[in-house]
């Protein structure tokens, strides 16, 4: 698979559950934001590591290499995949240290030296779902009634009321301020569950406040914050993914 524009172009795939992107072009104030989402969509998609191999990427400044930090940050929390580098120029490798990119995103100088170091981490004790919904009000009724099938076959029925309520904001916030088809992903990662809700609107997702109330707004996502463990909302090179996870002290 390729994506490109004007200036930058990336081609993926995978090996051994570990997604490969390789870059070309030119990273700078105009693809910075392209890079950064097209890295975090491919660790979205929960491979077990990104490995993003930059030897034929042109970077006139050295503080563009901190996309690459940003998409990490971005991923952290959840899904929490590893990204790694592939430079073989010693210059550009120097470059990406000096600005601080490797505190938490390792460089390394073959794809196979990244790829034995991802090493055995294992994506076999995570279960997820996915399925688009219609961009219409009967998504909520029916992300429920998938999430009530799902969790109570992965023997988390106790988090079925936490994670509807979770659910039910982030696509009643897709349909009021979007025209997307909410697309709903359900993870089962040990004790937790992660709801995420996929669309094609850029505007990041961020809690309501005023001058007067401040954060005091009960908002839909206030109710989520005051519900999860966590949450963040984290561009894709198509949208946004807003999600949440909760755990056993979250149950409603």
């Amino acid at each position: 698979m390729t994506e490109s524009s004007t200036l930058i172009q990336i081609e993926a795939e995978r090996h051994d559950q570990v997604a490969i992107l390789a870059v070309s072009g030119v990273l700078d104030s105009a693809t910075y934001r392209e890079l950064r989402d097209a890295v975090i969509k491919a660790a979205l998609e929960e491979p077990r590591a990104v490995v993003v191999d930059v030897n034929y990427l042109v970077v006139p400044f050295e503080s563009a290499w901190s996309a690459f930090t940003s998409a990490r940050w971005h991923v952290s929390t959840w899904p929490d995949v590893p990204i790694l580098l592939v430079c073989e120029d010693q210059h550009s490798r120097r470059a990406i240290i000096s600005v601080g990119v490797t505190r938490y995103v390792p460089v390394h100088r073959s794809r196979e030296s990244a790829v034995d170091a991802v090493g055995d981490r294992s994506l076999d004790d995570r279960r997820w779902a996915r399925t688009e919904l219609p961009p219409r009000g009967v998504s909520v009724s029916l992300a429920r009634a998938l999430i009530r099938r799902w969790l109570a076959g992965w023997a988390q029925s106790h988090l079925i009321p936490v994670a509807g309520t979770v659910a039910t904001v982030f696509i009643e916030n897709v349909l009021e301020h979007t025209d997307s088809a909410p697309v709903l992903i359900v993870e089962n990662h040990r004790d937790t569950i992660t709801v995420a809700v996929e669309d094609h609107s850029t505007l990041p997702a961020s809690r309501i406040e005023d001058a007067e109330s401040g954060a005091d707004i009960l908002s839909g996502l206030a109710i989520v914050a005051a519900l999860s463990r966590a949450w963040g909302s984290s561009p894709t090179s198509s949208g946004k993914t807003v999600w949440a996870t909760v755990g056993r002290e979250n149950q409603l």
